[in-house]
């Protein structure tokens, strides 16, 4: 797999001892974390997205994890790809793959990524203003537009996207959008909308989807008969606590679907529907593995500090998520897991830098550990990474990613 060393693992046993070997090589080296991608979660993931939604070909938000051995797998498996700039573009492109499967899913684009993105064939974008059209009329002006609506309903997003893209749904804020792409010499052909990252409520699908129907009737009445794309963007989540959520989402979207685009998904029809999932490949396909670099003891509080924190791979992460991903493991156990140790005690765990806002949790039990010991977190595989700085020296884009191969049939 381009160049990066795949170890298959079968048994837990064998990925036990895979991480315990690489603990110890990372010995060698200096204090720095890892992450281990289990490509057997990002295939079994991808094949349960198709089976659910055959309908709906997924283009893989790349912001949410850039990895490229990720990225490598998912364009293997058949995914598209939704890039948002032009080193995302970039990325993709050098894994060979080609233009045509790539969305330039940005409402808002530099001048100089439209030019890139025209420069290498990339012919499908977003907008929701005539601001936006003029940039691409003037550089772009062979690329085919997706406008860009807001949901009905995103509350109930963790972080909802619609206070800077999108545009109502209603003809008196679309009809002006058409007419000047149409007078510009443009081509609108299709609706992309997202409900909000991390969402919960899926009824908020069926909602975008009518809402879409609305801007392919109004389009309609407007002669514009090019209509052939929903792009019906992200929002999925899949977490090993929680298997549930992406079949209710599955299933309120195919129901919508055939609810308000019953001719349109018939076969033969023209309309493409796509889609821009990221949290639901990436989310529990990493394990990020954190070293106890500092310790501290107060009577009954243990200080702790690892080698990543809030300005790496925890932007993103609360508290609440961070005890729930936590597992310890010393080296005095031969590298397993702590977690039958009696004796805890209340613990803080900070991060590296000299911030004192940089801490991943606190008020959580954990059995005494020593430096060098591990804190391993689990399901570390969106926006964690990808969010990372460079402050205080301590670069999150060096942290290096291990890749297995687990059985998952």
């Amino acid at each position: 797999m381009g160049g990066q060393r795949v170890t298959t693992v079968v048994t837990k046993e064998e990925l036990t001892e895979f991480v315990r070997s690489t603990i110890l090589k990372r010995q060698e080296f200096d204090e720095v974390p890892f992450y281990i991608l289990d490509l057997g979660v990002v295939v079994t993931l991808y094949n349960q997205m198709i089976s659910k939604l055959p309908m709906i070909h997924p283009h893989y938000a790349v912001k949410c994890n850039p990895e490229p051995a990720l990225l490598e797998a998912l364009a293997a498996l058949g995914s598209n790809f939704d890039c948002a700039s032009r080193s995302e573009i970039e990325a993709v492109l050098a894994l060979g793959v080609s233009p045509d499967r790539i969305i330039y899913a940005n409402p808002c684009k530099p001048v100089s990524h439209i030019k890139y993105a025209a420069n290498v064939g990339v012919n499908l974008t977003t907008f929701d203003s005539v601001e936006e059209l003029h940039k691409i009329r003037k550089w772009h002006p062979k690329c085919d537009l997706l406008i860009r609506i807001k949901p009905p309903d995103d509350s109930g997003a963790k972080h909802p996207l619609d206070s800077k893209y999108g545009v109502d749904h209603h003809p008196q804020e679309i009809v002006p959008l058409l007419e000047a792409a149409e007078a510009s010499g443009l081509s609108v052909v299709g609706v992309a909308f997202h409900i909000g990252s991390a969402a919960t409520k899926f009824a908020a699908y069926r909602g975008a989807i009518a809402a879409a129907k609305a801007v392919f009737e109004t389009a309609a009445r407007l002669g514009n008969n090019k209509m052939r794309v929903l792009d019906i963007g992200g929002g999925f989540s899949f977490t090993n606590s929680n298997t549930k959520s992406f079949q209710e989402a599955a299933s309120i979207i195919k129901e919508a679907l055939h609810a308000y685009f019953p001719n349109e998904l018939l076969p033969g029809s023209s309309l493409r529907v796509i889609s821009e999932p990221g949290r639901f490949f990436t989310y529990s396909a990493f394990t990020l593995y954190t070293q106890i670099i500092g310790k501290r003891v107060h009577g009954e509080m243990r200080n702790y500090w690892i080698n990543d924190g809030k300005y790496g791979s925890f932007d993103w992460v609360n508290y609440d998520e961070a005890i729930a991903k936590c597992t310890p493991l010393t080296l005095a156990s031969s590298l397993t897991t702590s977690k039958g140790l009696s004796r805890t005690y209340n613990s803080k765990v900070f991060g590296p830098t000299c911030d004192a806002a940089d801490e991943v949790f606190s008020g959580h039990k954990l059995p005494e550990l020593e430096v060098t010991d591990w804190l391993v977190f689990s399901e570390m595989g969106a926006y964690t990474r990808a969010r990372g700085t460079n402050f205080n020296g301590y670069n999150t884009a060096a942290i290096p990613t291990y890749v297995v191969r687990s059985n998952r049939t």
